[in-house]
């Protein structure tokens, strides 16, 4: 069974573009600059990018932000510790949401 995700659409990303050209140029031309190196180089850009690839569950992102997160230097250790910090944060989001239960069962036993 073919899957619903398709790695080979990745490469054809820019032909997005076919439905509206000038918003494509737009979002592409913010989208180099934004992973242009900056305050952050684009290795530390390309591993902030895996780890929310990983938090936003895109699969295109994560084979993409692997691979630049690889060709900027990045390893298999710094890589993982990123998947990490997506995992922490994530779990932490969903711990301190119970706050809004532990409120909700004090005011009940009042």
């Amino acid at each position: 069974m073919d899957g619903y995700y398709k790695s080979e659409h990745l490469a054809h990303f820019a032909s997005i573009a076919e439905g509206n050209k000038d918003l494509a140029d737009k979002f592409f031309a913010w989208y180099a600059a934004v992973f242009a190196d900056g305050a952050l180089s684009a290795r530390e850009k390309a591993l902030i990018a895996l780890a929310v690839a990983h938090a936003v569950q895109c699969p295109y992102c994560i084979d993409a932000y692997t691979q630049e997160s690889l060709k900027n230097g990045a390893d298999l250790e710094q890589m993982t510790e990123a998947l990490h910090v997506t995992a922490a944060i994530r779990g932490g989001a969903s711990l301190v949401h119970g706050m809004q239960m532990l409120e909700h069962v004090k005011k009940a036993s009042m």
